[in-house]
């Protein structure tokens, strides 16, 4: 008998924990609307808030192993499912942190997102999807959000294991990724990559994370470390880019939004005025990832 209350005492901890995250998560994802999150308002709702199948595709994760979550009977999530459920639910730096706890999870660094996207400026990506590819980037190049316009543009980046999902990574190690631009402009983009990206080498200081991507780079890519060892350093806040599309030519200037809290930005691209580039990018909206 006194072993079985023994027993009972170690997991209720586990098994609070878990309420705990259960109730943390129904709440946020009740007072979230679906215009809140970029979903399309449709007939009226009997409950309030998302769905959890909502809440499931946003996160990237099942609908079953979401609803499990919110029973108190899933299992404990890893820090992906975590970023991707943070992402979903729009929560702040502060809420995020909090689901990391009681997750049992340690809440990213702070100049690190382990996938999460900053809530503001989600609400503008979702705001721009229509009409406007845009992109949300941490500090070193890793592609946390991305609105549909943005995948039909460049391809899909956020979500992907390892190093797939970092925009400088596959610029100097997958050669269709270059390919997608107008060659003339290859060498000055490479550049400005390399000088932005120093920067923020810099600005993390002794970052174990930064210091392996140079690694990394620098031993799969003959290009970068000749660039790195120039060390230019320039941050990175408009560049003009000329895509050569399957809808065409895409003459597009990059806007960049910086989120100081979070250290994110978000890259919107805009058609550069003077060209039909609009058109183009409507068109892009028609056809989506679809291959003529």
């Amino acid at each position: 008998m006194a072993r079985d209350r023994l027993d009972t005492a170690r997991r209720a901890p586990v098994l609070d924990r878990r309420r705990e995250l259960a109730e943390f998560l129904r709440r946020r994802r009740e007072v979230l609307r679906p215009a809140d999150v970029g979903l399309p308002v449709t007939a009226r709702r009997r409950t309030p808030g998302l769905r959890r199948d909502e809440v499931a595709h946003l996160a990237s994760i099942s609908t079953d192993y979401y609803e499990r979550l919110e029973q108190a009977r899933g299992p404990h999530p890893s820090t992906a499912v975590l970023a991707g459920l943070a992402r979903a639910l729009r929560l702040t730096t502060d809420e995020r942190d909090y689901l990391y706890s009681i997750a049992g999870q340690a809440p990213p660094p702070g100049y690190g997102s382990d996938g999460y996207a900053d809530p503001g400026l989600m609400h503008v990506l979702d705001a721009l999807a229509p009409t406007t590819p845009a992109l949300i980037t941490d500090e070193l190049g890793v592609i946390v959000a991305q609105n549909p316009l943005n995948v039909a543009l460049l391809g899909q980046y956020a979500g992907l294991p390892g190093r797939g999902a970092n925009q400088l990574w596959r610029w100097f190690t997958d050669p269709e990724v270059q390919a997608l631009y107008e060659p003339s402009q290859l060498p000055d983009l490479t550049r400005q990559y390399v000088a932005d990206f120093r920067a923020a080498v810099a600005r993390r200081g002794a970052d174990p994370v930064a210091a392996a991507l140079v690694a990394e780079l620098s031993a799969a890519s003959e290009e970068f470390r000749a660039r790195w060892a120039e060390h230019e350093v320039a941050v990175r806040r408009t560049t003009r880019k000329v895509l050569l599309h399957r809808v065409g030519r895409l003459d597009l200037q990059c806007d960049v939004v910086i989120s100081p809290p979070a250290g994110q930005r978000m890259v919107l691209f805009r058609p550069s005025p003077g060209t039909d580039t609009a058109d183009r990018l409507a068109l892009l909206g028609v056809v989506g990832t679809e291959r003529f």
